[in-house]
């Protein structure tokens, strides 16, 4: 099932506190960057970010989810409707989220 855009404007409005949120689309579902970094995604309707340190000390006990078939696992964020969470947690995660790869020239 490809996630709706409404629930991915939903997001990006959650997280318009935070500049240089920008999205793209991959295969129905969207991928989430901050600041050129990716920081989950929106897979099936639900916002998954990466199990970065910070990410698990804020939400504990969020569930493990596979954003698609052969995928590795991802936190679950439950608390979507609160809006100063989700940009604190994308906030605190950025240190910790690898740089973005290196474009390969042809």
């Amino acid at each position: 099932m490809a996630s709706s855009k409404e629930y991915l404007q939903f997001i990006i409005e959650q997280l318009s506190g935070l500049e240089d949120i920008t999205y793209k689309a991959m295969m129905g579902e969207y991928i989430i960057y901050y600041r050129g970094k990716i920081v989950g995604g929106i897979y099936d309707d639900r916002f998954l970010v990466k199990p970065v340190k910070s990410a698990i000390k804020l939400m504990p006990d969020a569930e493990y989810e596979l954003p698609y078939e052969g995928a590795r696992a991802m936190l679950l964020v439950d608390d979507v409707d609160n809006k100063s969470f989700l940009v604190d947690l994308v906030n605190e995660m950025y240190e910790e989220l690898p740089a973005p790869k290196a474009k390969k020239k042809k």
